[in-house]
């Protein structure tokens, strides 16, 4: 890393640590917009990273560090990001899931239209697979996350277990609306 970046986080001068904190905040922020977050959240996880960097700078954490600064402090801030994120979204699926497989009488839908039959096949047996496959299924198909945005915010190992698990889930369904239509 830089060595005068790495000195002017250990340095107690405001003005450049201002100009550091500056220097970075836009790119950084603009940065966030492709996990869609709110601007309130990404101003945080900058702040964040930010100290996280300058207390690794002190601790002498950086002085073998070989990229930029840039680098670390994204890389940082792209794990407080999907630490973010699932935070709120482990949140939001399980009181998504458990509203959904709980209350599901309960729930009042007035669609503009009639749901059609393969619509309601969905819904019914869309209900009856297990928790894991309701969320893999509704992070990538309602929520439109990647494989590897599902396995970050779901812990799961890689892409590639996400995609395997995805693919047993579809195949679960699909094998549960074509034996309710043959009988």
């Amino acid at each position: 890393m830089e060595q005068q970046y790495v000195e002017a986080f250990k340095s107690d001068d405001n003005r450049i640590l201002k100009e550091l904190y500056n220097a970075n905040r836009a790119s950084f922020l603009n940065f966030t917009n492709k996990y869609k977050m709110l601007k309130d959240d990404a101003v945080d996880v900058y702040q964040e990273a930010f100290i996280i960097v300058r207390s690794h700078a002190i601790s002498g954490k950086l002085d073998t560090v070989k990229c930029s600064l840039k680098t670390y402090l994204f890389g940082i801030g792209k794990h407080l990001v999907y630490k973010k994120l699932q935070e709120n979204s482990v949140k939001t699926i399980y009181d998504a899931s458990q509203h959904i497989v709980d209350h599901y009488d309960e729930i009042v839908v007035e669609p503009q239209e009639e749901l059609t039959e393969e619509q309601l096949l969905l819904k019914h047996f869309f209900i009856q697979l297990g928790k894991s496959c309701q969320q893999v299924l509704t992070l990538a198909f309602y929520r439109g996350l990647t494989n590897e945005e599902i396995a970050e915010i779901g812990q799961y190992e890689s892409e590639a277990v996400v995609r395997s698990q995805k693919s047993r889930c579809l195949k679960t369904l699909k094998n549960l609306i074509l034996n309710s239509k043959k009988k």
